[in-house]
């Protein structure tokens, strides 16, 4: 049996660190908002890894890499043979971090990084197991819209800054609640967690 935090790779902590060193930095510097890290803080990484390795068989989908302090969280969630996390980067400046830390992190074995825009290619996935949504709040209502109904039956889609976005996502918030697709709520994790888990049975078309 395998476990999570056990015993993490050196390579993957040192990245791990320069990443929370730089992020930290960029904040005290007054980094502009697009050109910082915007990453997650550890405890909400840790959350993910364990949200991830729960999830169902499937597709493990990223979107958000910016300098790949998540996906690194994600690659401990990948423990199936064959299975990898797709993570989506817009920015090429924050690609290019990104390949770096998953080269230096060594798990390039484990995490495929797309320099794209998302919206693109999620019609190529279905039955996703797990989604983490973590990029421009305009995108996340819909974003939600294509990845719920390819979400496998216990998937479950992930998005940041439900908290500390409340007012922007108030409306996708909303949505979410009443969806009769998903059961979800709200952690108050890092700067707040939407957690939806797709039902087995709906009561809607596919």
């Amino acid at each position: 049996m395998s476990y999570l935090f056990a015993d993490l790779p050196k390579p993957l902590l040192e990245r791990m660190s320069y990443l929370e060193a730089r992020d930290g930095k960029d904040r005290q510097d007054g980094t502009p908002r697009l050109k910082r890290m915007r990453q997650v803080p550890p405890e909400t990484g840790m959350l993910l890894a364990l949200l991830a390795g729960s999830a169902p068989e499937g597709a493990l989908i990223e979107i958000g890499t910016s300098g790949g302090y998540s996906a690194l969280w994600l690659s401990l969630a990948v423990q199936r043979a064959g299975t990898q996390l797709v993570t989506f980067e817009l920015l090429p400046e924050k690609a290019e971090i990104a390949r770096e830390t998953f080269e230096k992190a060594e798990v390039g074995n484990k995490v495929q990084l797309i320099n794209g825009d998302a919206r693109g290619h999620l019609s190529s996935y279905e039955g996703i197991a797990f989604a983490f949504v973590d990029c421009e709040k305009e995108m996340y209502a819909e974003l939600y819209e294509e990845i719920v109904p390819r979400l496998a039956a216990g998937g479950i889609l992930v998005a940041d800054n439900a908290i500390s976005h409340a007012d922007d996502l108030a409306a996708l918030l909303q949505r979410a609640r009443a969806d009769e697709r998903v059961d979800m709520t709200v952690l108050p994790v890092g700067k707040g967690l939407m957690v939806c888990v797709k039902r087995t049975l709906t009561s809607e078309a596919e």
